[in-house]
């Protein structure tokens, strides 16, 4: 489904970028992890256009997407979930909702995305006419995850959705991304510090250092492995 080839970022004269190659198949779940400042931010951010890569290509289902604008890839049905959540505050959960079916045309299925992501999410369901800024962290971070899906998406790319939340919260949110999954059918690229929790819920797994992808394999050797052991999972 998303292919990166040789990809190098920069911001101005820095580059955070090395030629960095990763490929995501239709219905996995793969976990990018690795240190702060590691530059799996940035790859989320050449992907979505936000910061285009200056070499290298991005290929979605086979077709290019370098150039693009980042609405033109929302289009494709690629979304990201920022750090932060990054919802509208001042908006209900509805209207928030409503935000991420923004560049849709097919009105009448985008309202039974709705339904079917309200029953996915029942407490959204509840806190409907809520603003999103009186949320809880976790309810922020399911609002930002449906806003997204709204978009009516193929694949999701997530950054640190585990971040600030409490240890309960976290795995309520790992397990949403799984039914996002399973029950959705949407496939997803997720950059987690949480290497531990990322990695037993993702199919494979890649390790950044650096700007560079050091470690490529599944989720389940990666958990084995020594190295990733020490460096990422305490062990």
């Amino acid at each position: 489904m998303l292919s990166l080839r040789n990809v190098q970022t920069y911001y101005g004269n820095i580059q955070a970028l090395h030629d960095v190659s990763i490929d995501i198949a239709e219905g996995e779940i793969v976990a990018l992890i690795g240190a702060n400042g590691a530059g799996k931010t940035t790859t989320l951010m050449s992907i979505c256009g936000i910061v285009p890569p200056r070499r290298g290509e991005i290929y979605f289902k086979g077709a290019p997407i370098n150039g693009m604008s980042p609405e033109k890839i929302v289009q494709l049905g690629i979304c990201q979930v920022p750090e932060g959540r990054r919802i509208f505050p001042n908006m209900t959960v509805m209207e928030n909702l409503e935000m991420g079916a923004f560049l849709r045309k097919d009105k009448e299925k985008a309202q039974r995305d709705l339904q079917i992501i309200l029953e996915l999410f029942p407490i959204l369901a509840q806190r409907r006419h809520q603003l999103g800024g009186t949320l809880s962290g976790g309810e922020q971070q399911m609002l930002a995850i449906s806003r997204a899906l709204m978009a009516r998406l193929s694949l999701l790319l997530l950054d640190e959705p585990s971040l600030g939340l409490a240890p309960l919260i976290i795995q309520q949110i790992f397990e949403i991304i799984r039914k996002v999954n399973k029950e959705y059918g949407t496939t997803v690229l997720l950059v987690e510090q949480n290497a531990n929790q990322a990695l037993k819920l993702a199919d494979r797994g890649y390790v950044m250092e650096n700007g560079r992808i050091t470690l490529v394999d599944s989720a389940e050797n990666l958990l084995n492995n020594d190295e990733v052991k020490k460096a990422y999972l305490g062990l």
